[in-house]
């Protein structure tokens, strides 16, 4: 189907909007991640790093989309452990949720501990590496662009309309990035919580690998409620605040 015949087919521009969606919350993981380690650079590298980031997030997004009929392959079996069945997808999934989930710990347990700086998420602030920033970016960036695109893949057969949507996304991150990754450097019990939205989504794609279908919608909710209720802590806190 040539691009004018999808053009008019409004099957497919609904399809488009979902998707959309689908990846600019899909993002939201990938960016919080990418701004609580480049909140641990030196303040004139922060801004580069991010932008890199997520240029590597479009450029490894765009390199699957171009291997679509190998990444649906990654979703066969390849491996069976105690009568289970494991495609490279789930190893992929389980993978990068471990690795979320020991960061998250990691960074929780200097937050309540900050004499010992050995188990800060990138390392002590007098250590921290500008490339092992980078490497760890594009470690995650791997495991939620698999994820994204085998969604997208299940969403719609198009191409053109999975590298629109995909597009718009990363520009959307782009957008958010230095916004977001300043406010959680400012308000600190954001960072805490925004380190377990990351335990969370690291110990759902490690559910995700085993074989449990976690529903998004649950986790998001969840995700939602939680920053809603931190939200009107900080309102409550500065209205105490100036009442003082």
């Amino acid at each position: 189907m040539d691009l004018l015949a999808l053009a008019q087919d409004p099957t497919v521009w609904v399809a488009l909007f979902t998707l959309i969606v689908m990846e600019v919350v899909l993002g939201i993981d990938n960016l919080i991640f990418i701004s609580i380690l480049t909140n641990k650079l030196p303040e004139h590298q922060r801004e580069r790093a991010r932008r890199i980031g997520i240029g590597l997030a479009l450029i490894m997004r765009l390199g699957l989309l171009a291997t679509v009929a190998w990444i649906v392959q990654l979703t066969q079996p390849v491996v069976t452990i105690l009568g289970n069945e494991f495609s490279w997808k789930d190893i992929i999934l389980i993978s990068g949720g471990l690795f979320l989930v020991w960061k998250a710990t990691k960074e929780i347990h200097h937050a309540m501990d900050p004499v010992d700086h050995k188990d800060t998420m990138v390392g002590s602030a007098a250590t921290v590496s500008y490339g092992g920033v980078i490497a760890q970016i594009l470690l995650l960036d791997l495991v939620f662009s698999i994820d994204s695109i085998i969604t997208a893949v299940g969403m719609t057969p198009h191409v053109p309309i999975m590298v629109i949507a995909v597009v718009v996304a990363v520009t959307v991150m782009l957008l958010a990035a230095n916004p977001l990754a300043n406010f959680i450097e400012k308000n600190p019990t954001i960072v805490m919580l925004a380190l377990s939205f990351l335990m969370l989504i690291g110990t759902t794609l490690i559910a995700e690998g085993m074989g449990f279908h976690v529903p998004k919608g649950y986790v998001y909710a969840a995700m939602a409620f939680s920053a809603l209720v931190e939200l009107l802590n900080m309102v409550s806190r500065n209205a105490r605040r100036k009442k003082a």
